[in-house]
């Protein structure tokens, strides 16, 4: 046994009622071998299977095991919140509910955070999926890293152990449009990172569509970089200067080469070009308007329908 310290695993669970029983008993075999003291938080984000009537079975055999249900779908970092609020752990585990996480490499991290550092991140040495998909994945990554303000591990996920100071932390923080291993990282404190072999799914299909892994993607990056808004400023003075360029070509061209091409098709490239960069100018400050827009609502990150075995009412 690594520590007599309490632990909380946080499990993000939608489409995942070919998992949940998997995953319960991994947890059960590895976290004994952790601590004497741990519980089990599954989130229920409504998937629209019986995961939820899975877990509640679970919960009632094993009051060590937390089933937290929403009231909607609101996303897997909504899920993991509402799993951190719901902990008492002095560290705090976060796992995707399909396994493709090992539990295994719980141990490894714990020990990391046990020589005291406040996160301790899983590394995506290698992912078993479509070698396209592990390739643009990379590149989001390295991307993301130099446009971001804070400094990002590139190939990290979710997957981490957190200090119960680095998880009061990020409750702390109001913002609806969460993107939790930002914001792990905005935290500052001791970091490290632990490399492990990210599993093909246990059972069922991926909930994230092509679609789905751009506005991922996207999300990242407007939550953390201004490199967007300072890319219209270059924009502007790059078109600034080719105007002016064009400007002085068209003038020398009148009076060297009186015959020089004019017309119609060089206004229409001009005013095709511009006309780009403006539409791509809005569609950069919409992003950011639209999260703003989202952030003054002030409505709650998410609605909890019901919860089984709630530890935290009984302090």
């Amino acid at each position: 046994m690594l520590t007599d310290r309490p632990i909380s695993v946080v499990v993000a669970c939608y489409r995942d009622a070919g998992n949940v029983r998997e995953m319960y008993a991994r947890l059960s075999s590895v976290l004994p071998q952790v601590s004497a003291s741990y519980e089990i938080i599954f989130v229920n984000d409504n998937s629209p299977d019986n995961a939820e009537e899975i877990l509640i079975e679970i919960a009632r055999q094993d009051a060590r095991v937390t089933v937290i249900s929403h009231s909607r779908n609101f996303g897997s970092q909504m899920a993991f919140t509402s799993g951190m609020r719901q902990s008492l752990g002095d560290a705090v585990i976060l796992m995707d509910g399909d396994l493709q996480d090992p539990p295994e490499t719980i141990p490894v991290l714990v020990a990391e955070w046990l020589k005291g550092y406040d996160v301790v991140y899983g590394v995506r040495q290698q992912r078993r999926e479509n070698p396209l998909m592990e390739a643009a994945r990379k590149l989001f990554y390295r991307l993301y890293r130099r446009l971001s303000y804070i400094d990002v591990p590139v190939d990290a996920g979710d997957f981490s152990v957190m200090s119960r100071r680095v998880v009061d932390a990020m409750l702390q923080m109001p913002e609806r449009d969460r993107f939790l291993r930002g914001l792990r990282s905005w935290v500052g404190f001791r970091q490290t990172g632990v490399p492990y072999v990210r599993a093909a799914r246990f059972a069922g299909e991926s909930t994230n569509s092509l679609l789905d892994n751009v506005r991922w993607a996207k999300r990242g990056i407007f939550s953390f970089s201004y490199r967007p808004l300072e890319m219209i400023s270059l924009m502007a003075l790059m078109v600034t200067f080719l105007a002016g360029t064009a400007i002085v070509v068209y003038f020398i061209l009148y009076f060297v080469i009186p015959n020089a091409p004019r017309g119609y098709l060089t206004l229409l490239v001009a005013v095709l070009l511009l006309g780009a960069v403006q539409l791509f100018s809005l569609s950069i400050m919409a992003e950011y308007l639209g999260r703003i827009f989202e952030e003054v609502k002030q409505r709650p990150p998410f609605i909890v329908r019901t919860i089984v075995n709630d530890h935290r009412q009984k302090l």
